[in-house]
């Protein structure tokens, strides 16, 4: 029997955990499933939260970032399906179900994304090409109405967000599950590209709707979140584009951001 396991990280964001398991716990997946929360040295009481509503939680007993916990919580997960769902979202009727579907319908593809919509129920752009220096350009300048459009439709992208990831585990397997090195995003995207490398598809598709209230958690660290933001930036292009290295390095030298590293 296909088991599905669902892999949450969390940090410090106890009402938006409790709130994401409940929407799953009163909307299953058909699917026999496992829900796995990693915790990353909450202070908050998340973890006694989740262990009280009766998931598995497994401590890390540090912040060891979003990869690193997402890949705990595979390591210690038995399904053949892997979700990897942020604390800050919320399952509605059907949603996992239609995700499932999608993807068990497309055999050459290893992921699926969901359509995320924020909480006014405005489709947020979850899904783009190779992040570079180009494409980053493009991806910021896309209106509100181009988004809407393009995620009206499925299709097949390089990447979809790691805010709600459906992958099957062999794949994930395959291609070296989350690279570490990227402590907070970027690591969605990486992730997606080591599963093209391997000849396999990454899908898209509206037919299932996920609601992301969008890293209410990382808004009470902004400045921690942003400085981990441009640490996996930089880290990103020292692995697919160094030659980019030293422009962006002077680029955040001249907006006044100095990182290490």
């Amino acid at each position: 029997m296909t088991l599905l396991s669902i892999v949450i990280v969390s940090f410090n964001a106890r009402a938006d955990l409790v709130n994401c398991l409940l929407t799953i716990r009163k909307n299953p997946p058909s699917l026999a499933h496992e829900i796995v929360v990693v915790d990353n040295a909450s202070t908050d009481g998340s973890a006694e939260a989740a262990q009280k509503i009766g998931v598995r939680v497994v401590a890390m007993g540090r912040n060891a970032g979003f990869s690193a916990a997402n890949n705990a919580g595979i390591a210690v997960s038995r399904g053949d399906l892997l979700l990897l769902l942020n604390s800050d979202t919320l399952v509605p009727p059907g949603a996992l179900d239609r995700l499932i579907a999608r993807l068990a319908a497309t055999p050459s593809a290893a992921v699926a994304g969901p359509r995320l919509l924020d909480e006014g129920g405005r489709p947020e752009l979850s899904f783009g090409p190779m992040i570079s220096p180009l494409n980053e350009l493009r991806q910021k300048r896309r209106s509100p109405e181009w988004i809407a459009r393009e995620t009206a439709r499925e299709q097949f992208v390089d990447w979809v967000s790691g805010a709600c990831l459906l992958v099957r585990r062999q794949d994930a397997v395959r291609a070296g599950l989350l690279d570490e090195r990227f402590f907070l995003y970027t690591e969605d995207v990486d992730f997606c590209h080591a599963v093209r490398q391997l000849g396999r598809k990454v899908l898209f598709t509206p037919a299932a709707e996920i609601t992301h209230l969008r890293g209410r958690s990382r808004a009470a660290a902004a400045a921690a979140s942003h400085a981990a933001y441009r640490r996996s930036h930089l880290a990103f292009y020292r692995k697919h584009h160094p030659w980019f290295v030293p422009v962006l390095r002077l680029y955040l030298r001249f907006k006044g951001e100095r990182l290490e590293g």
